[in-house]
């Protein structure tokens, strides 16, 4: 059985993340979902999720200079689930998505 972790959204970029380390350039940033459905009483509902991104410059890549707040994207990659230690103690559990390709939409 071949196993698959894989991801596609496309969204509005929000908050951008951008750092340098030394060997590579990466960005992180927050990406906006949103479904439209339709209530029992016939008003059209909007349910937003938020997503964080983080990706390394390579191929299938745009220069991140251009991923800006409000930056329509189309994103495929894979699903990082991470734990850690919070300042107060207590442990926490973060998804993320470790993009392989980006592109802009226009």
């Amino acid at each position: 059985m071949e196993q698959l972790n894989r991801a596609e959204l496309v969204g509005n970029v929000g908050l951008v993340f951008p750092s340098k380390n030394a060997d590579s350039k990466n960005i992180r940033f927050t990406m906006a979902t949103n479904l439209a459905f339709h209530a029992d009483d016939g008003s059209q509902l909007i349910d937003t999720t938020w997503h964080t991104i983080t990706a390394w410059e390579g191929d299938g890549m745009p220069d991140f200079s251009l991923i800006q707040k409000g930056t329509p994207v189309h994103v495929l990659g894979r699903i990082r689930n991470s734990k850690y230690t919070a300042a107060d103690g207590t442990e926490k559990y973060s998804s993320d998505i470790v993009a392989h390709r980006i592109e802009i939409v226009s």
